[in-house]
């Protein structure tokens, strides 16, 4: 095995930890949630507009991120963001208002996060070629864990030494995980090459993904994906903290362990059928995608339903396993419609569009509890994917292969 081919698995594994820290520090605050409501006396709106501004601030700089990304050093864009959001992690541990909230959790920690996507995904591309969707979906399980043991862990922390300790201990992690990969994660040098010889310019990449119909229906179910991940992901651990008087770790715990359990065995799977039938079928991956949603779709009606811990635990475990599949084949879809040149600035406007649609759904899911209740709302989240995987199968069926091979007679 040559050089470059094992360092291709360090970089998956630096990427790993750093999206692993992604998700974790975003999930802290949704865990401690109830405790913050508690201590600062805040109401369901307003925890919902901190979650909501989050994402919104996210979206909005998301674009910019990918521009810069397919601009300047991947590396560096990485590094800096892991270390700035990491930085505001830690410092949301002080905050002491609504206000002060929203300034160190929804616009420090949500713009430093926003640098990181675009660029990651992309350098992890750039150095899996043949192992790209099997690489993908490696790299998304680490979404999975960070959810997951933050639920358990920031959950513990708080109720045992108290909600700002979460952020204080999760913030630091990421801070020392930055000078990890300033020293050992490495540009690729055949990207750098092709950078020097092409600047992109915005519009372009704006147009490019405006000129191709499957990329359009890739962002529009993105965008349905997230909205219903953000809500479930920001209401979750309340719905059981409340509705089966749960203690903060055992809700922060048991919400997010099923799904991202049988999200994680999803994913590995999905990415295996992915580029063992792709080869034959280059429609499959996103026919995969809007199966996955659909499929996902009864369970979700089940979580919000159910009045039995296990059925609920069903509902979450089938929710995951169905969403994976959405999961594992997002960047690789993308990247095959997509030039090469420009997809760091149109991963960055996909994230943009589907987050600034996510970001209502706290606030809206805030709003409908007192009026609906939390299982009604959860229930609702379900016809947003029932859409989206329509699309994506009418897509897949008649349009994708058409986009693909317009991108390889580039």
């Amino acid at each position: 095995m040559q050089k470059n081919d094992i360092y291709k698995w360090e970089v998956l594994a630096l990427l790993w930890l750093a999206y692993f820290l992604n998700q974790a520090d975003r999930q802290v605050f949704n865990v401690v949630m109830p405790l913050v409501k508690a201590e600062l006396k805040l109401t369901d709106v307003q925890i919902g507009t901190i979650a909501t501004i989050f994402s919104l601030v996210y979206a909005l700089l998301v674009p910019v991120a990918g521009y810069i990304g397919d601009l300047y050093s991947r590396k560096w864009v990485i590094t800096l963001s892991v270390l700035f959001w990491s930085t505001a992690t830690m410092f949301t541990g002080l905050g002491s208002t609504v206000f002060s909230l929203i300034m160190l959790r929804s616009v420090a920690t949500g713009g430093g996060e926003a640098f990181f996507g675009p660029a990651n995904y992309t350098l992890l591309a750039s150095y899996h070629k043949n192992t790209r969707s099997l690489a993908m979906s490696i790299h998304q399980t680490s979404y999975y864990l960070g959810i997951i043991l933050s639920g358990l862990i920031a959950g513990y922390i708080g109720e045992h030494w108290g909600w700002r300790n979460a952020f204080y201990i999760f913030g630091a992690v990421g801070v020392v995980h930055s000078l990890v990969l300033f020293y050992r994660l490495k540009d690729n040098d055949v990207l750098d090459e092709q950078k020097q010889n092409s600047l992109v310019k915005y519009s372009d990449a704006l147009r490019v993904l405006l000129n191709t119909p499957s990329a359009i229906v890739l962002t529009i179910s993105f965008s349905g994906l997230i909205f219903v991940l953000v809500g479930y992901l920001t209401w979750t651990p309340t719905y059981l903290y409340e509705k089966f008087n749960m203690s903060i770790t055992q809700a922060g715990f048991q919400s997010m362990f099923y799904t991202h359990l049988f999200a994680f065995l999803g994913v590995i799977l999905a990415g295996k059928l992915s580029d063992k039938w792709a080869k034959k079928n280059p429609s499959i991956r996103m026919m995969m995608m809007g199966i996955g949603l659909l499929t996902a779709v009864p369970f979700i009606l089940l979580m919000g339903n159910a009045n039995s811990l296990i059925l609920i635990y069903l509902g979450f475990a089938g929710f995951g396993f169905g969403r994976a599949f959405f999961d594992g084949n997002t960047y690789t879809v993308l990247y095959e419609i997509i030039p090469e040149k420009f997809q760091s600035s149109v991963s960055g406007i996909m994230l943009m569009i589907g987050f600034s649609v996510g970001s209502l759904s706290p606030i809206i899911l805030g709003y409908l509890k007192p009026i609906l209740g939390l299982s009604m709302g959860i229930s609702l989240l379900s016809f947003v994917w029932i859409v989206c995987g329509i699309l994506l199968i009418i897509t897949a069926k008649y349009q994708i292969v058409k986009d693909i091979n317009k991108v390889l007679e580039i």
